[in-house]
């Protein structure tokens, strides 16, 4: 959400740097986490089908916020793009926050 304000403030090329490195910061500490969630997730012989069937609903999911963002972008402008942006991340934030499922690890419950 920071990266998305910031990004949405931005008035000069050091706030966009700083919103870029935000969300460069939020990639780099998110991804291998994902990346581990899935493989313990997954038994040993469906790992690769795992990595597969997450990816492509990871592509998916990109592909449908670029639609959104660039329809929004082209409709309103960058601003309101990166506040859309920062209202789904508070939003999701939300639903996590308001979900109260513990999972054990190795994927017993």
């Amino acid at each position: 959400m920071a990266a998305d304000l910031v990004l949405a403030a931005a008035a000069s090329p050091f706030a966009t740097f700083v919103g870029a490195a935000l969300w460069g910061l939020h990639m780099g500490l998110t991804q291998g986490l994902l990346s581990k969630l899935v493989a313990d997730a997954a038994p040993a012989e469906l790992r690769g089908t795992a990595f597969g069937a997450f990816n492509l609903v990871t592509g998916g999911a990109l592909l449908l916020a670029s639609v959104i963002a660039g329809a929004l972008w082209s409709a309103f402008g960058p601003s309101t793009t990166f506040m859309a942006g920062a209202a789904f991340a508070a939003l999701a934030a939300l639903l996590l926050a308001a979900t109260d499922r513990r999972l054990e690890p190795n994927g017993a419950s």
